[in-house]
């Protein structure tokens, strides 16, 4: 019998602990799903768990005043947020079809709390009526993801790479790396590409690419590779494998899209005049207006109106060189003698004035005063990667070229 007593009472308190463990452990887990279900919510740096959400857009014709009028934001408060937001953002630019939000108070009248205008996908401005009125800016934040993508060329390279379902960026990005490095209408089938580069989300969504880290670009056999690096901290630049910038003194063409329509020959019949005559200069053809760009940093020297150059601007950028562009639509304002332009600046924009059978720019090059073809010409490089920076590079380099060989 007390054997048996024994038995029983070790049984029931067996019995008690599995049950006191179990409990405990669904109390936990109760209290860890309450837990979550209150984890607090925000939107915009903004507590938002006790307020009404409204998200809208903005009407045509729809102000800032009328918007916040309609949220029972009285005449002389709005004054006072318009003369708080000077130097912040102009009320003027509050445009039809940007996104908005409204955080209300949960009352009778759902009193406005908060105005947010989405300004740009990343940037907005919030408009705060809680107390004293405020405004002020702010950022989402940009969640970055790193993709490898390679193609092979059939006709061009924005095709190939819009095939692949990649942002037609990626390209345009490619093109002005190689600017001074590949001559882009000379593209053949079989070509080939490997870029690495950014893509930026915000809340889930796809904004568009950042940099591209490095690259490699197959033309007519050759690998030609680039490797971003920031030497200091105010920009980065495109070096090759060796360290050597890809940058130059001169851009290989003065349009950013384009396609060659007449090369540079000693001899051929003018189309208008049809006579047969060296033609010292490279015709690109594009749309009117396509904006023209300075192949490289100098001064301009003439900018001005002739029967058979049409609007023209000349630009001498050293002792050495000089080149011309003729043909403009118009010359951009600003442009005159004597003023100092940048490489890529813009001085005007393609179109068909003086003796021009269709829109296009004629670029010319001059080398000591002697007209040449500059697709012919050893044009200096810019400087190579410095020597306390090379060692630095260099690990980056193998570190993305690593990348690069490895596969898709």
């Amino acid at each position: 019998m007390k054997n048996y007593f024994k038995v029983f009472s070790v049984l029931v308190v067996f019995v008690f602990v599995l049950y006191s463990l179990f409990n405990k452990d669904y109390e936990v887990e109760r209290t860890t799903n309450l837990i979550e279900q209150s984890e607090p919510k925000y939107l915009y740096g903004i507590l938002v768990d006790s307020l009404k959400v409204i998200n809208s857009t903005v009407k045509d014709g729809q102000t800032l005043g009328q918007i916040l009028y309609s949220n029972h934001i009285d005449h002389p408060v709005i004054a006072e947020v318009v003369k708080k937001s000077k130097g912040i953002f102009d009320v003027r630019r509050v445009n039809s079809g940007k996104e908005y939000t409204l955080l209300c108070k949960q009352d009778s009248i759902e009193t406005l709390s908060y105005f947010i205008y989405q300004e740009t996908a990343k940037n907005y401005i919030v408009f705060d009526f809680n107390n004293e009125p405020k405004v002020y800016r702010g950022e989402k934040e940009v969640v970055t993801k790193l993709k490898l993508s390679s193609g092979i060329i059939s006709s061009s390279l924005s095709e190939s790479i819009e095939n692949q379902g990649v942002s037609p960026r990626v390209s345009i990005k490619l093109s002005e790396i190689y600017a001074w490095t590949i001559d882009f209408f000379k593209i053949q089938e079989g070509d080939a590409y490997k870029v690495y580069y950014e893509n930026n989300y915000i809340d889930g969504k796809y904004i568009g690419i950042g940099r591209i880290l490095a690259a490699e670009f197959t033309h007519k056999g050759k690998e030609f590779y680039s490797f971003y690096y920031k030497e200091n901290d105010n920009y980065g630049e495109y070096f090759d494998e060796e360290g050597r910038t890809l940058r130059k003194a001169f851009l290989k063409a003065p349009l950013d899209f384009y396609r060659i329509s007449s090369r540079y020959s000693k001899n051929r019949k003018h189309p208008v005049t049809g006579q047969w005559k060296g033609h010292f200069g490279t015709d690109y053809a594009a749309p009117t207006g396509t904006p023209i760009m300075s192949t490289a940093n100098g001064t301009i020297v003439t900018a001005s109106y002739t029967r058979n150059n049409g609007n023209y601007v000349k630009v001498r950028h050293n002792s050495t060189y000089s080149t011309q562009y003729l043909h403009m639509s118009k010359i951009k304002k600003g442009i005159k003698k004597g003023v100092y332009v940048k490489q890529g600046d813009i001085i005007g924009y393609v179109g068909s004035t003086g003796l021009a059978t269709g829109p296009h720019v004629c670029y010319r090059f001059w080398k000591n005063g002697k007209q040449v073809d500059p697709y012919k010409q050893k044009l200096p490089p810019g400087d190579p990667i410095s020597k306390e920076n090379r060692g630095a590079y260099m690990t980056v380099k193998d570190s993305l070229m690593t990348i690069l060989n490895s596969n898709i």
